[in-house]
Formats: structure tokens, sequence, C-alpha cells
């Protein structure tokens, strides 16, 4: 035999073993989607026209709708979506453009009843607490308003201070 007639025997010759066959891929277990609420649209003149208490009263005899507060950690995404949406700021609450710092922000969602003055208080006690990590001493709004701050370290601080409230079951 010839190297020519060898070699198509062997190309042609079939496998003594079948070749392996990849294992069919696993299907993939992802952690639970949170859904966060997104950010509220800026209120009605009717809305910010009536003071809470006749609000709450109109919601009480079915007039009105109020929105569902929100937990700390919930409140702390929000605050992430209401930034993201009107933009952040510095130095003050509200902007004449429309930004927000952070303080900005959960006033929009308190003032709108997406959040009590109690969880406000409460998610500022984490934002606080996680800063304290840090070695920041000072309150949040003022670290939020210093001159090299940015948005990205300001999202930082809302999801992990989300975070801790979430693994405090809040």
């Amino acid at each position: 035999m010839d190297t020519k007639t060898q070699a198509r025997q062997r190309a042609v010759a079939p496998r003594a073993t079948p070749a392996p066959r990849p294992a069919p891929p696993r299907p993939r277990t992802a952690a639970p989607h949170r859904v966060v609420p997104a950010a509220p649209d800026l209120p009605s003149l009717t809305h910010r026209l009536l003071p809470q208490a006749v609000r709450n009263t109109m919601a009480t005899l079915g007039w009105w709708q109020n929105p569902i507060p929100q937990k700390p950690s919930t409140h702390l995404e929000q605050t992430i979506a209401v930034l993201t949406r009107y933009g952040w700021g510095r130095s003050l609450d509200f902007s004449p453009t429309g930004r927000m710092c952070i303080r900005g922000a959960q006033t929009l969602l308190e003032t709108t009843g997406h959040v009590t003055a109690h969880h406000r208080a409460r998610a500022i006690g984490y934002m606080q607490t996680v800063l304290a990590e840090h070695g920041v001493t000072m309150p949040y709004f003022a670290w939020n308003d210093l001159p090299d701050q940015q948005f990205s370290r300001v999202e930082d601080l809302l999801h992990t201070s989300a975070r801790t409230a979430r693994q405090n079951g809040e």
C-alpha cells in the first residue's frame, strides 16, 4: 500500500469511540430581579397647592390617590432614579435648571408621598453610617456639595446604603 491509500483509509475509517458531545448548558439561576419604583413625575399643580392634610383627608374619602410610601432601601434606590432622571447637582436642593442634590431628591419624594418622614430619617441614618465607615464625619448633604464630588460616588453611596438597609430588613 502506498501512503496515499493509507491516508485515505485513515480519513475514511470510522472512529472506534464516538466523538464526545458537549454537555447541555445549565440553566442560569439569576438572582431575583428587584423592581425599583421609577422616578416620579414632578407633582401636578393641584398636588402642590393642596396641603398634605387635605390630600390625606381626600384619600380617606376616596377622592385622591396617594402613592404608597416606600421603606428606606427602596427609598434610597428611588433617590438614585430621581437624580438620574432630573439630574444631579451640588449646593442647592433644587437648581433653577431642575437638577437636585441628594437632599432635594429626598424632599421631592417626601412631598409627593413616596416616603414618610420616619423612613426618610432611617435612610439618612444608613447614608451617614456608610459615610462613617469610610471615615467621613460630615453630614451627607455637605459631602454631596464638596467641589470634587462626582455623581458616580453619590450613586455608590446610595447603592451601598440601600444594600445595608436591605440587609437589615428595611
